[in-house]
C-alpha cells in the first residue's frame, strides 16, 4: 500500500513540475505582467540610480535627462541618425531667425563692430498640446478645479491618480518664456542661473528683483518682466542675448528650455502638495512623446504614450552606413513605435546582466552600459576591432557601439613651480612626460581597448577634430605606415635634458625630479599606481600619488594645491568651444576666484585671444583654421599631457531595433522599435525550469522515505502482535 501512496505522491509532485513549464510566461519573470497590457507594446530597461529631479528648471544629470528628455520638448532636437550631430526643429517650426542689433536695438549686419545684441526669434508648430493633467481642468464657469486655499482641502490627494478629470491645453509661446523666468528665480536654484544670466539680457536684473519680493505660496511668474524675453503671439516668442554666442542654438536644445504652463507651476504649489511629493520635481508635464505614470525611484519608474503628442515621424535620412545596417526600415513611420517603458532599479551590474541575457532587459543598461563590466563574456577583440563573443553572436545579440563626445584627461597644474610655466624648459619637460605616459598601452590594459588615444582637448566627431595624419598630435607622435606611433622614449630623455633634468635629475642640484599625481581614492588601484609609476620612472622621474576623497580633491583644484591630476568632461553639446574653454585663462578657478573648469590654470594669452575670436564665428573654414592654431598651442604647452576619448559598448536583444546611440541626446526612445513576439519566445526558450535536480531530489526522497514507512510498519505490527 506505502508503493502506491509514494508512486502517486512522486506523479503529484513531477505533474506539478511539469504544468509549471506550461504556465503564461517563463517562472522567473521578474516583471509583474499583470499590469501590462497585453496590447501594448513594452519595453524593458533599468536605472541604477533614484533620481533626485524631474523639474527641466533644475535636473543637470544624464541619469535623468535619460527619462525627462522623453517628456519634454525644448525649441530644438538633433537629428536621431546624421553625424555629425546635426541640431534640427523640435517644437519650433523650423531653425530660429537670428538678427543682431546695436546698443539702441536697432537691427544691423553680423560682422558689424557695434553688435551688442543677438535676438533669437522661434516659430512654434501647429497642434502641439500638453499631456492629460488635473492642471487643466476647468469648471464650467471657466475656473480651474483642482486650486485650493487651505490644506484641509488637499488632505486626500496624494498621488496624480487621486485627481478624478484631466484635460489639456495647446502649447503656448508664454510657456517657454515662463520657464525661463523660472530659471532666474532665485527661489528653483537653477544649476545653470550664473551662466545663461551672463548671456540673456535682463536676467540677472529679473533675479535680483525676486530675490526681494515677499512669498506667500505661489508666485505668479507672468507678473515680472524680463528684458530679453518677448511674446510676440500665441506661436512666435524672442529671446535677447547679449553679444553673439552662436553657441546658444545648442543651449536651445536642452531641457532647461523646456515650456512650462503657468497652470502647473500654480497647480503644484496648491497647499498641502509637497509634502506629499505633488511637485513638478516628482510628476513632470510636458508635450513630448511620452508621459510619467508612475514614480517609485526605489522600485520602479513608468513612461507611457502621451495620447496627445502630434504627428512626429521617423528619419528618412541618415549617416553613411546607416541604411545597410537596417536603421532606416522605418523611414517616414510615425512614432513612437513603443506604448510603455519599465525602468526598474537595479544597482548592481551581475543582476542586471543576468536579466538582459535571460530577456527580461530589452538592451544592457539604458544610460550605462553593463558591457564594459562583463567585456570577456559579451566583447572579443577581432582583426577589425571590438567583437561580438561567439555566445553573444549565437543568440543574434547586436552590438550598439560610439566614441562618447567626452574626454577623460590627465594635466599640470601650470601655476606650480616646478612642472608650471611657459618657459621652452617647461614645455620640454611636459612634452617628455607625455611621450613616456604611454596611453595606447594604458587603454589595452584598463579599458580593454574601449577608448581612442588622446590627441588633443577636442574628441572625435566634433568640428576640429581631424581624422588620419592631420588629427595626430605631431608632439607625441609620428605618423608611420598609415598610423599614429609615439615617439620613441629615447626622444623624450633627450626633450627631458634639454628641460635641465638629465635622466630625471636636476642639472643644478643632482637630485632627483619627484612629482606629485592627486587622485581620487576610489578612482584608483594598487595595479593602476604601479602602472604610473613605472610611465616616469622610464625617464628617471619619480611618481607619488596622494589620494583624496572628491571634497578635498575638488578643494585642491580650486585652490591650485595639485601639481598633477585627473579629470573629465562629457559635451553639453557639440561645438568645439565646449571643449576649447576648459582651457581657456579666465575660466582658471584660482584666477576667477569661481566654480572654473579650466583646473590645469592654463593662462596663455595667445590661446586666450584665439579663443574669445573663434567663440563668436559661424561654423566654416576661417574658424577651423583658428581651431587648428589653438590645438597647435595647447600641443606644443602640454596643459593636459594624456588622456582618451571613452567608447560606449551597449548591446540589444534580437528583438530590438531602432539602437543607434547619440552622444548629445537622450531623446531617442520614441525611435526604439520592439518585437513581444520574438521577446516572448525567447524568454520562454532561455529560461526553461530545470527539472533534473527536483527529480533526482524526489527520487532519493522517495527511495529513503518508503523503506522507512515500512520498517514503522513492521514495528507497529510487532507490538501489536506482542500485545496479544
Amino acid at each position: 500500500m506505502m508503493n502506491r501512496k509514494a508512486t502517486r505522491y512522486l506523479a503529484a509532485t513531477l505533474t506539478t513540475a511539469i504544468l509549471l513549464t506550461g504556465c503564461s510566461g517563463p517562472w522567473n519573470n521578474p516583471h509583474q505582467e499583470s499590469s501590462v497590457n497585453q496590447n501594448q507594446t513594452v519595453y524593458y530597461t533599468n536605472f541604477q540610480l533614484p533620481p533626485q529631479h524631474f523639474d527641466p528648471a533644475i535636473s543637470y544629470s544624464t541619469d535623468e535627462s535619460m527619462l525627462i528628455d522623453q517628456i519634454y520638448e525644448p525649441p530644438l532636437g538633433y537629428h536621431f541618425l546624421k553625424r555629425p550631430y546635426e541640431l534640427e526643429p523640435l517644437a519650433a517650426e523650423s531653425m530660429p531667425d537670428v538678427r543682431y542689433l546695436n546698443t539702441n536695438r536697432e537691427e544691423i549686419p553680423s560682422d558689424s563692430p557695434d553688435v551688442t545684441f543677438s535676438k533669437y526669434t522661434i516659430t512654434l508648430k501647429e497642434g502641439i498640446d500638453y499631456q492629460p493633467h488635473p492642471a487643466f481642468v476647468k469648471n464650467s464657469e471657466g475656473g480651474y478645479v483642482y486650486l485650493f486655499t487651505d490644506e484641509s482641502e488637499t488632505a486626500n490627494y496624494r498621488t496624480l491618480s487621486d485627481f478624478g478629470q484631466t484635460a489639456t491645453r495647446g502649447l503656448d509661446a508664454d510657456d517657454f518664456l515662463y520657464q525661463i523666468k523660472r530659471i532666474a528665480d532665485p527661489h528653483n536654484k537653477a544649476p545653470l542661473i550664473g551662466f545663461l544670466a551672463q548671456y540673456i539680457d535682463g536676467m540677472s536684473e529679473l533675479t535680483a528683483e525676486l530675490k526681494t519680493v515677499e512669498r506667500d505660496g505661489w508666485l505668479d511668474l507672468r507678473e515680472f518682466k524680463m528684458r530679453g524675453l518677448e511674446r510676440i503671439d500665441e506661436r512666435t516668442f524672442s529671446i535677447t542675448i547679449k553679444g553673439i554666442y552662436p553657441q546658444f542654438s545648442y543651449w536651445l536644445a536642452m531641457h532647461f528650455f523646456a515650456p512650462i504652463p503657468w497652470e502647473a507651476d500654480r497647480f503644484y504649489n496648491n497647499p498641502g502638495f509637497k509634502d506629499n511629493n505633488l511637485t513638478l520635481d516628482w510628476y513632470p508635464v510636458g508635450t513630448g512623446a511620452y508621459m510619467m505614470t508612475r514614480n517609485d525611484p526605489n522600485r520602479e519608474i513608468i513612461l507611457e504614450r502621451n495620447p496627445n503628442f502630434r504627428d512626429d515621424f521617423y528619419p528618412t535620412e541618415g549617416a553613411p552606413g546607416d541604411k545597410e545596417a537596417g536603421l532606416l526600415a522605418d523611414a517616414g513611420a510615425k512614432v513612437p513605435f513603443i506604448d510603455k517603458a519599465i525602468y526598474s532599479l537595479d544597482k548592481e551590474v551581475l543582476p542586471m546582466w543576468t536579466k538582459f541575457l535571460q530577456g527580461y532587459y530589452d538592451r544592457s543598461g539604458e544610460n550605462h552600459g553593463n558591457v564594459t563590466q562583463n567585456f570577456d563574456q559579451a566583447l572579443t577583440i577581432g582583426p577589425e576591432g571590438v567583437e561580438l563573443t561567439a555566445e553573444m553572436q549565437g543568440r543574434e545579440i547586436t552590438l550598439s557601439q560610439d566614441v562618447k563626445p567626452a574626454v577623460y584627461y590627465m594635466g599640470f597644474n601650470m601655476l606650480d613651480d616646478v612642472v608650471g610655466g611657459y618657459s621652452t624648459e617647461k614645455q620640454k619637460l611636459r612634452q617628455a612626460i607625455s611621450i613616456a605616459w604611454n596611453s595606447e598601452e594604458y587603454i589595452e590594459i584598463f579599458r580593454n581597448g574601449s577608448a581612442v588615444p588622446f590627441m588633443g582637448p577636442i574628441p572625435p566627431g566634433i568640428e576640429g577634430s581631424l581624422k588620419g595624419e592631420a588629427g595626430i598630435n605631431t608632439y607625441t607622435h609620428d605618423w608611420k605606415n598609415g598610423k599614429a606611433v609615439r615617439k620613441s622614449i629615447e626622444y623624450a630623455k633627450q626633450l627631458l635634458t634639454e628641460a635641465g633634468y638629465p635622466n630625471g635629475r636636476d642639472a643644478k642640484t643632482g637630485k632627483p625630479l619627484k612629482l606629485y599625481l592627486d587622485v581620487q581614492a576610489q578612482a584608483t588601484s594598487k595595479s593602476l599606481e604601479d602602472w604610473q609609476k613605472r610611465q616616469l620612472k622610464k625617464l628617471g622621474i619619480e611618481l607619488e600619488l596622494r589620494a583624496t576623497d572628491w571634497n578635498r580633491y575638488k578643494e585642491k583644484m580650486s585652490t591650485g594645491n595639485h601639481q598633477m591630476f585627473s579629470y573629465g568632461w562629457l559635451a553639453d553639446y557639440p561645438d568645439p568651444e565646449n571643449f576649447l574653454f576648459l582651457l581657456y585663462g579666465p575660466q582658471s578657478p584660482v584666477a576667477c576666484q569661481c566654480d572654473g573648469n579650466n583646473n590645469a590654470n592654463y593662462d596663455n594669452p595667445d590661446y586666450n585671444k584665439l579663443y574669445k575670436q573663434m567663440k563668436t564665428m559661424q561654423p566654416g573654414l576661417e574658424r577651423n583654421q583658428l581651431i587648428a592654431e589653438m590645438l597647435d598651442q595647447v600641443r606644443a604647452d602640454v596643459p593636459w599631457f594624456t588622456g582618451e576619448y571613452p567608447k560606449e559598448y551597449y548591446l540589444n536583444n534580437q528583438w530590438v531595433s531602432n539602437t543607434k546611440r547619440h552622444g548629445i541626446s537622450k531623446a531617442t526612445l520614441k525611435y526604439l522599435k520592439i518585437d513581444s513576439e520574438v521577446r516572448k519566445q525567447k524568454q520562454a526558450e532561455w529560461n526553461q525550469p530545470n527539472l533534473v535536480p527536483l527529480v533526482a531530489g524526489m527520487s532519493i526522497f522517495v527511495a529513503l522515505f518508503v523503506p522507512a514507512i515500512r520498517a514503522y510498519r513492521r514495528r507497529q505490527k510487532l507490538v501489536i502482535n506482542t500485545d496479544k
